[in-house]
């Protein structure tokens, strides 16, 4: 295997053309899909970066297509088409979409990332400095479309922001919003073959998958990187902008942090689930004890149910679901 820890200098980087897909999965969202579509026209990325766009059209029932036709007519956006994935969920769709397409590297975009100009450039750039990467992100600065309370500005995190600082660095996670994967990386880990948590579907606001991505990357060995310079903004729309919403997002991280701990779980299955339940009470603990404001205390205890609820849904797990999810994403930690 590689050293993947390790990164050329400045006289080996080379200018070697980088080719990245991107693709972006919709669902019922058209005005969304033609403005994601408008600012990556924008993108005028150098010479020696090759790029198309793929829009996977998750069973829409609005005006997906006439939107992406649109689009082609104007000839703006490098070998763009759509592909219909009538199976319902993101995680269906990105697979659908790495299936359809074949560059070293797939960009994965939502129907509410606007990417600034010169996103391309930056993630090639990382690229090209970076040759063992598995997967890279940029900065995710949350767009909403109403000014929000100030309760919710605490909770970037809920709405995938990504902010890390304005260096380049190697994380131990990213979000999904506007994440570069390599795609030898993906086939490697085995998510492409099989995904073992569950994404957002449809409306409905399940999370892990994202996690999952990034977690088998770098569990084969892979390293995740942060680049500064690839700004994408997140469109936050008023129905969104509630402390309903956020606590359903909230439960959702709870159940998938329960789920990504048996991921990425070094030991055996009763040691995980000895830890997993201690946490579970010590998560709930807290969230009572801890001295907040109405919102975050609601916010911290939906967590830690969403904690609990995902810790017993491991626990329910048939033996050979709960073998195939047990440490996936742990070998080469």
């Amino acid at each position: 295997m590689l050293d993947r820890g390790s990164h050329p200098g400045p006289a080996t980087a080379t200018r070697a053309t980088v080719s990245i897909d991107v693709i972006i999965c919709t669902y019922n969202r058209a005005a969304g899909l033609d403005a994601v579509l408008l600012t990556l026209s924008r993108q005028s990325p150098a010479a020696d970066v090759a790029w198309s766009v793929l829009v996977i059209d998750n069973a829409s029932t609005d005006s997906t297509a006439e939107v992406v036709d649109a689009h082609r007519s104007r000839q703006l956006l490098p070998g763009l088409r759509r592909v219909r994935e009538n199976e319902q969920g993101l995680t269906p769709a990105r697979r659908r979409g790495a299936r359809e397409t074949s560059a070293p590297w797939i960009a994965f975009v939502d129907d509410d990332n606007l990417l600034e100009p010169g996103w391309l450039d930056a993630v090639a750039q990382v690229i090209r400095l970076h040759p063992h990467a598995g997967a890279i992100g940029g900065r995710v600065v949350l767009d909403w479309e109403q000014p929000p309370p100030d309760f919710l500005k605490r909770f970037g995190f809920c709405f995938a922001e990504q902010e890390p600082g304005r260096v380049a660095c190697e994380l131990n996670s990213l979000v999904g919003a506007g994440m570069v994967v390599r795609r030898e990386a993906l086939v490697e880990c085995g998510w492409l073959e099989c995904p073992l948590l569950a994404d957002r579907v449809g409306e409905r606001l399940v999370s892990g998958g994202d996690v999952e991505i990034a977690q088998r990357i770098r569990g084969v060995g892979y390293s995740l990187w942060f680049t500064p310079e690839a700004v994408l903004r997140h469109r936050i729309p008023p129905s969104r902008i509630s402390l309903q919403y956020l606590l359903r997002a909230n439960y959702g991280l709870g159940r998938s942090e329960a789920l990504v701990s048996a991921l990425t779980w070094l030991g055996d299955w009763p040691s995980w689930r000895r830890a997993a339940q201690w946490r579970s009470v010590k998560v709930v603990a807290g969230a009572l004890r801890k001295p907040q404001g109405l919102a975050d205390a609601l916010a911290s205890l939906t967590f830690a149910i969403g904690f609990a609820r995902g810790v017993n849904a491991c626990i329910a797990m048939a033996a050979e679901e709960r073998q195939a999810l047990l440490g996936a994403a742990a070998r080469y930690k």
